[in-house]
């Protein structure tokens, strides 16, 4: 390359980096579009919504809550791999969609991998198998013991094929040797709408999202996914507890974008949330719940979202697990 050549390309390059700098300082300046690829109601939802707020402040700009629900977590996950790389549409990571259903979805239309930027985990949330209260079994060894007994005559709601609900069910169903009929809905509000209701018996989902319900008497927690019993449920056991160890697992909540987002802007958004989350207010909010705090580093989420993707993998393979 000539030396007059080379003077304009590494000047081009300056002006590149000099205006990528200064889009992301300026950034944002109009409001971000938080997608939360479930319906209302469920707890991706409610920790979306309660980080939303505080994240806006931080930024300067509102930070608004879409929800696009539909296959597991895949639609509202594949308008965030989509979207332009500029910090203005993100996406909340789960589970379900960054792991769960792209380990059993051969057709799912991104690499959880490969097509996010990873910016934060915001929070992880036990799970829980919990039933309707016209349920025979009211704790575990009846619950049990009643799958046994009536193979194939209980259904259970997910919040969608290929989420971490579907997932762990079946995975809990192959160890225990029991049969239940999955039930999937385009999230977990209408999946615990109709449990509550009596439709459906039984329900795996996130504690967040099914703790008022279970608070209030309408539905019976029978046993919890954390790695010890939860504040709120003392006289429920883990599934370590009962020997299930490998459906022991937790869900995270974080935020992602598409991929080749500018490391400026990833920084800005991690640093947002992590000092929207020190307010004892949000703080709580979120803990109540029964979530737990995160707030870890780019790098982080991301072998947090690669070692649950493997993890998976290697569940539908062993367990020979096809989509209904």
């Amino acid at each position: 390359m000539q030396r007059r050549q080379w003077s304009a390309f590494v000047g081009a390059a300056a002006l590149v980096t000099v205006a990528g700098q200064s889009f992301a300082q300026g950034y944002p300046t109009k409001p971000v579009e938080l997608s939360v690829p479930f319906a209302p109601g469920g707890t991706t939802d409610i920790v979306a919504r309660v980080i939303a707020d505080p994240l806006g402040k931080v930024l300067g700009q509102p930070v608004v809550v879409i929800n696009r629900a539909g296959g597991g977590g895949i639609v509202g996950a594949a308008e965030t791999a989509r979207a332009p790389a500029d910090g203005y549409k993100l996406g909340v990571a789960t589970v379900s969609s960054t792991a769960a259903n792209p380990a059993i979805n051969p057709k799912t239309p991104y690499d959880p991998i490969t097509d996010f930027t990873p910016i934060i985990n915001i929070a992880a949330t036990p799970n829980v198998i919990a039933v309707n209260p016209s349920f025979p079994a009211k704790n575990y060894a009846e619950f049990v013991a009643e799958l046994k007994k009536n193979p194939g005559k209980y259904s259970y709601a997910s919040s969608g094929t290929g989420g971490i609900g579907h997932l762990l069910m079946e995975l809990y169903k192959s160890l225990t040797t029991t049969f239940v009929t999955h039930i999937p809905y385009r999230g977990a509000g209408p999946a615990l709408n109709d449990v509550v209701a009596g439709q459906v018996p039984i329900i795996f989902d996130n504690l967040p999202s099914a703790m008022p319900f279970i608070q209030s008497g309408r539905l019976v927690p029978i046993v919890v996914s954390a790695p010890q019993r939860v504040a709120g449920l003392p006289n429920v056991p883990t599934f370590k507890e009962v020997g299930l160890e490998p459906v022991n697992r937790m869900a995270y909540y974080g935020i992602l974008g598409p991929k080749g987002l500018p490391k400026e802007v990833v920084d800005k958004i991690n640093a947002g949330v992590k000092k929207a989350v020190e307010d004892p207010a949000v703080k709580k909010r979120i803990e109540d719940t029964g979530s737990l705090i995160v707030a870890n580093t780019p790098d982080q989420f991301a072998a947090q979202i690669k070692a649950e993707f493997d993890v998976y993998k290697q569940v539908v393979k062993k367990q020979n697990l096809k989509l209904d």
